[in-house]
């Protein structure tokens, strides 16, 4: 599933203010000997932190359906799982760093719900919309500060990029064949042996009739069955 965000935030970068230019979106950790490696306008989203959003766990099981409707198999709802970066741009030039995240923001903003036709992977197969959030508070336990502290960097003008993804890591359940046919009454007398005993089934439309017949012949010892077919 991580993977997957990652190829999704790289293709909103590339598809979105940086299309057709020199700009590296790449995911590696901004350290000093990184950056001094940098030789061209470069994009990184290093991520950071992962952690569950506890709010969004649900409990219960969730359908897998075809295309018409009939449920093929089952498994529990998916765990939700916030993934955040920090988005720093690299040039030679402080205004240019400027000028390519005010692009990031210009691309991410209006995303701030990505629908599943938007997804790729297992993401686009659970058919959930994905949420993004793009310099938002900064709720973390750490601070930016921390994180700069901890690559042995310099402070730099970063954007806090969270997306939260669903993660599914459940069995599934199968489930039994859809009903396709209505209503039936199986009808059976008491006489002898049960396995003598002759069965007739009746379809929906004819449960009134079979129910009639059986009384005539066998009184009010016989019994009714009925089951669905």
């Amino acid at each position: 599933m991580i993977h997957e965000v990652d190829d999704i935030l790289r293709g909103l970068l590339t598809r979105g203010a940086f299309a057709g230019s020199d700009v590296e979106v790449t995911f590696d950790a901004p350290t000093r000997d990184w950056a001094a490696r940098r030789n061209a306008p470069t994009i990184d989203a290093y991520l950071y932190d992962i952690r569950e959003d506890t709010k969004r766990r649900q409990r219960g099981k969730m359908s897998l359906r075809d295309e018409q409707g009939i449920v093929l198999k089952q498994h529990q709802p998916p765990r939700w799982f916030r993934l955040s970066y920090l988005v720093t741009a690299w040039t030679k030039r402080p205004q240019d760093e400027h000028r390519m995240l005010s692009a990031v923001l210009h691309t991410l903003l209006p995303k701030e719900i990505l629908p599943p036709e938007d997804l790729t992977g297992t993401l686009a197969g659970l058919g959930l919309s994905v949420p993004l959030t793009v310099a938002g508070l900064h709720t973390e336990a750490r601070s930016l500060a921390d994180i700069w502290s901890a690559l042995g960097g310099e402070l730099k003008p970063s954007l806090d990029v969270v997306i939260t993804a669903p993660f599914l890591a459940y069995p599934e359940y199968r489930v039994g064949p859809p009903v396709t046919e209505g209503l039936g009454v199986q009808v059976r007398g008491t006489e002898g042996r049960p396995d003598d005993s002759p069965v007739r089934y009746h379809s929906e439309d004819s449960v009134g009739a079979a129910k009639e017949d059986f009384a005539q012949k066998h009184g009010a010892t016989g019994t009714l069955r009925e089951q669905r077919k």
